[in-house]
C-alpha cells in the first residue's frame, strides 16, 4: 500500500513538473512544433537512466522511495500519450514532415538521453 500512495505522490508532482516546464518552453520557443512535450520527454528519459542507475545499483534498495521515483514522479513527467497525439495531430495537419521529425528527434534523443543518464549515473 505504501508503494500505491508513493506513486500517486509522486505522479501528481510529475504531472506538475512537467505542466510547468513544458509551459515555459512553450513561451520561451513558440507553438509552432511540440517543443514542450520534447524537452521534457528527453530530459525525463535522461533522469530515469541516472536514477535507475542510482536505485538500482548504488543505493539500498527502498522499493517505496524507488517506485514513487521511477514510476510516480516519472511516470506523470514524461508524456508520451500527449507524444503520440500530437503526432497525430501534426499528419491529419498534414504536417507529415514536422510529425516524421518528431518522431524520430524523440526516438533517437530520448533513448540516447536514457543511454547518457545510465552513463552518469554510473559515474555517480
Amino acid at each position: 500500500m505504501n508503494q500505491v500512495v508513493a506513486i500517486g505522490i509522486g505522479g501528481a508532482l510529475g504531472s506538475i513538473a512537467r505542466f510547468g516546464l513544458s509551459t515555459w518552453v512553450y513561451v520561451l520557443l513558440g507553438r509552432n512544433f511540440p517543443y514542450g512535450t520534447f524537452v521534457v520527454n528527453v530530459l525525463g528519459c535522461l533522469a530515469m537512466g541516472i536514477l535507475f542507475v542510482l536505485f538500482t545499483e548504488r543505493f539500498a534498495d527502498s522499493s517505496v522511495l524507488r517506485a514513487g521515483v521511477l514510476i510516480g514522479v516519472l511516470g506523470g513527467f514524461t508524456t508520451f500519450s500527449s507524444f503520440s497525439i500530437e503526432t497525430f495531430n501534426l499528419f491529419e495537419q498534414g504536417e507529415a514532415a514536422k510529425a516524421g521529425l518528431y518522431i524520430l528527434g524523440s526516438l533517437v534523443l530520448c533513448v540516447t538521453s536514457t543511454w547518457l543518464g545510465v552513463l552518469i549515473g554510473r559515474l555517480i
